[in-house]
This record gives C-alpha cells, structure tokens and sequence, in this order.
C-alpha cells in the first residue's frame, strides 16, 4: 500500500460498512454490496482509476438500493479525501470523456476541497437488474460531497447499462488525472497555498 490510504468504517441502523482505498494501487478490487451490477461498478472504478479498493456493505437492501449505494458513496468519498490528505503536489483539475457504445459520459473534476455537483442528463430504463439508475447520479453526487470534489457530469445514451458504466468509468478516469501527484509541484496546487475548501 502506498502512503496515500485510508480505511474508514461506518455503521447505521440502515448499512454496515468497512472500506479501505489506496489511490495510488494498481486497480484491483474486492467488493461486496449486495448488488451485483454495484459490485461490478465499483470493481470497474477501481480498474480504471486504478484505485486498490476492498469493500464491504451489509444494507437494508428488502427496502431498496437507495441507502446502500448513497452509504457506500459516503465512505468511498470520505476515504478518498483523507488518503489525499492536504492534496499537496496533485494536478487537481481533470476532464474525461468515456464512451460505452452508443452512450457517453463526461467527467470534469476539480479536488478542490470545495463540494458542488452538477448533473446534465438522464438515464433510458429506470433500472439495471436490483441497480436503480438514477442512483449513479446520486453516487456520484454523494461521492463530490464527501470527497471535496467540485463535479460536473452529464450522460447520454439509449441503454442504462452503459450509460451507468460510462459514469462509472469516467468518474473513475477523471479522479486518476486529477489525483496524480505533479513532480514539478510544491504544495497545494493553489494560490491561496491550500485546498482546504
């Protein structure tokens, strides 16, 4: 594991839910939410931000998927932020553009320690198998707000399989470039000499 890890834990009366990444790993993953098409998201953001991520999730998931996947986004976002630390050295910015066939999804990031979410789009079916498709919008939501991000994302698409994993995929990307350390920079990639919000 690289410097950049975090492991974070979080119980509710809804999930139970133990997450450790490693931002700078090479991509594998080990992932359990419950959902099968989630867990296939999750392992795919991980491959290609190449994130090392190993997950767990028990959740309430005879109501639905909203609490398991918006927790997940929650620890997963918290984790990320305090791997990063005070985001020293980091290019911050990143745009990504990811096609899946017919649907495409784009990516602009700012690791900003300021959260703000932006979304333009919407999904062609109302689920993928026990996956609600608008809870990509609300993961990436969830993930902005605890992550320190500032995200713009907008999809388009006529099939919700692939518009989600166009999402996935180039939060996934988008989070890599931003996240990567800058050999030519010294501190937080800001004039005001920190990203702090």
């Amino acid at each position: 594991m690289s410097e950049r890890t975090a492991t974070i834990t979080r119980e509710t009366a809804e999930t139970a839910i133990e997450c450790t990444v490693d931002v700078d790993g090479s991509g594998t993953a080990d992932v359990d939410t419950g959902i099968g098409f989630f867990d296939h998201m999750l392992t795919s953001f991980a491959s290609h931000g190449l994130f090392d991520l190993e997950l767990s999730c028990e959740g309430d998931l005879a109501v639905d998927d909203h609490h398991t996947v918006e927790d997940v986004a929650i620890v997963l976002g918290t984790a990320i932020d305090e791997a990063l630390g005070d985001r020293s050295g980091i290019v911050r910015y990143a745009d990504r553009r990811v096609p899946l066939d017919e649907a495409v999804a784009s990516v602009v990031v700012d690791v900003s320690g300021r959260p703000r979410f932006y979304f333009d789009g919407a999904f062609s079916q109302a689920a993928v198998g026990e996956f609600t498709s608008d809870m990509a919008r609300h993961f990436a939501e969830s993930l902005a707000m605890n992550a320190g991000l500032t995200l713009h994302l907008a999809v388009a698409g006529e099939n919700a399989h692939h518009e989600v994993e166009a999402v996935f995929k180039a939060l996934a990307r988008s989070l890599d470039d931003a996240t990567r350390i800058d050999e030519r920079r010294e501190g937080a990639p800001s004039t005001k000499g920190t990203l702090d919000g």
